[in-house]
């Protein structure tokens, strides 16, 4: 009942917030050219899918999406780990580690175009290098918090370094490393997007870019709302994905006890 009540809440303040927005263009109290109508853009959005072409935008930035979160997601567990388990490593990189985090990733955009051109791969690079740090750094931190109990008595049983990993580390480290997995996503397509932004010739972000450079506003919002969408279905494929790895986590809206 309350998961019902919290829904009909949503769909409300949805309402009134698209509803108020609908009337004020309406009513000229809201600029149409700098927000236009909600009408406009669901029909703009209407236009773009009904076109078959759109979706040849979309799985480019997809493709260019998976393959940064995975890339990135995939290093990012791997150097977490291993700088987990190795401190003096650890305090070698460390410097070097907070300058390479600390560049803005916007300027290494057309370094990556510079290098990898305009296609594929520029954006993928981008969009690692987003993921990257964010799995890196919730890996590291997860194999660190590993309870020492837990580990001396898996040493003592005669646990190998390779059982280490698999029984103990990983499995403690695998709420820090999930809980990145939900955040990355938005990062990857901020990557995708970028990239696309910058130089594209097809893509999500191709369209916004193309229709920013017409000045309209709504097939920017359209772009916009697509992008949102675009995120929400990726993250609730994450949420199946983090109810089957972690069996023990309570259901959205589940009360803890006391």
């Amino acid at each position: 009942m309350r998961g019902t009540n919290v829904r009909l809440i949503q769909l409300a303040l949805l309402v009134v917030v698209v509803g108020g927005w609908q009337l004020g263009v309406s009513a000229g109290i809201i600029d149409r050219f700098f927000f236009p109508a909600p009408f406009d853009i669901v029909g703009q959005v209407v236009t773009w899918v009904s076109d078959p072409s759109f979706y040849q935008h979309v799985g480019i930035t997809l493709s260019e999406t998976v393959l940064g979160y995975v890339i990135g997601t995939a290093l990012g567990v791997a150097a977490g780990v291993w700088l987990g388990l190795s401190p003096f490593a650890a305090r070698v990189l460390d410097p070097f580690i907070k300058g390479f985090n600390a560049i803005p990733r916007v300027v290494l955009a057309p370094i990556f175009v510079l290098w990898l051109g305009l296609g594929l791969w520029s954006k993928v690079a981008l969009a690692v290098t987003l993921v990257f740090f964010v799995t890196f750094f919730n890996a590291m931190q997860g194999v660190k918090e590993v309870n020492p109990v837990v580990l001396s008595n898996a040493k003592i049983l005669g646990a190998t370094r390779k059982d280490l990993l698999r029984h103990v580390y990983f499995p403690a480290a695998a709420s820090w490393i999930l809980s990145s997995l939900r955040t990355s996503v938005g990062f990857a397509v901020v990557g995708a997007i970028i990239g696309e932004y910058l130089g594209a010739s097809a893509g999500l972000g191709y369209l916004i870019a193309r229709s920013e450079g017409n000045f309209d506003a709504v097939g920017v919002f359209a772009g916009i709302v697509i992008l949102a969408v675009f995120v929400l279905i990726i993250d609730l494929v994450l949420d199946v994905v983090e109810r089957k790895l972690i069996t023990w986590r309570p259901n959205a809206g589940e009360e803890r006890p006391a």
